[in-house]
């Protein structure tokens, strides 16, 4: 049975860990030095994404040059994530466990993806990526504050 109770559906993907991207962002280094550095790790990007959405939202105006930079910044996580979630054999679909260290970088992006979606109107991505998050693990937009 996997983790998620489903006797016939895919394991779960349990994505190895980018020691060297996770350690550098623990130890204060500037996210877009470690991007640049590691840009295959979605952790960075998510780190980049949610920092510009913390200076963007709320400004005037809505849609600003924070919140498009997060928009980047997240869609650049998320596929990064999709091609190591894809090397690891997740086949576009199947649990991807928030409480995986090593899963957060991608959930983390996907999540700020929506977040900067939603800020600029594309209604449509905002319910894809609140899917995603669904499908990848019922808890990651309860733990991403998206509920």
């Amino acid at each position: 049975m996997t983790s998620f109770g489903d006797l016939l559906g895919p394991q779960p993907v349990l994505l190895p860990e980018n020691s060297d991207a996770e350690q550098a962002l623990l130890d204060k280094a500037d996210p877009v030095q470690v991007a640049a550095e590691h840009p295959a790790a979605s952790i960075a990007w998510a780190y980049l994404a949610e920092a510009a959405l913390g200076r963007g939202e709320g400004q005037e105006p809505a849609i600003n040059h924070d919140i498009v930079a997060a928009y980047a910044f997240a869609r650049t996580g998320y596929h990064r994530g999709l091609d190591l979630l894809r090397r690891n054999g997740w086949k576009g679909f199947g649990p991807v466990p928030w409480s995986h260290e090593p899963n957060q970088g991608f959930l983390r992006s996907v999540g700020a993806l929506a977040r900067a979606a939603k800020v600029i109107g594309e209604t449509e991505e905002y319910a894809r990526c609140l899917d995603l998050l669904e499908d990848c693990d019922p808890r990651a937009a309860a733990e991403l504050g998206l509920n």
